[in-house]
């Protein structure tokens, strides 16, 4: 229950925050050079302090181009499960199915034998 409060406090919290600053509000190519130009200091400072090369933020359409691809992807993946999910479960019932008739098999043999080995002795 605490872990369930402290994710819907985050959520809570980063909805909060991205209303405050207008993401819901303004067309999300602003946003992005928005946040990109106020990075930027911050960025070069990062670069001069670390010998390694970092890369430049994509382009928005780059980005957008990008984010809308994983979407769809995303999107296409989703219904071609749905569309296969009772395939799926088809193929879930008849793998517990056949456990079960191995099992059932497996019991009656063991009974089976002593049975017969009783029947024998006498």
């Amino acid at each position: 229950m605490f872990r369930f409060a402290i994710k819907a406090g985050l959520a809570g919290g980063a909805m909060y925050f991205s209303k405050q600053e207008g993401i819901w509000d303004e067309n999300t190519e602003k946003v992005y050079e928005r946040y990109s130009t106020a990075l930027k200091p911050h960025l070069d400072s990062v670069k001069k302090q670390i010998p390694l090369d970092i890369p430049a933020f994509p382009s928005s359409g780059e980005l957008c181009f990008v984010t809308k691809h994983y979407y769809n992807e995303g999107v296409k993946s989703t219904f071609n499960f749905i569309h296969r999910l009772p395939c799926y479960a088809g193929q879930l019932v008849k793998r517990g199915s056949d456990a079960i008739k191995q099992a059932l098999d497996a019991q009656q043999s063991e009974q089976a034998t002593p049975v017969a080995a009783a029947t024998t002795k006498k």
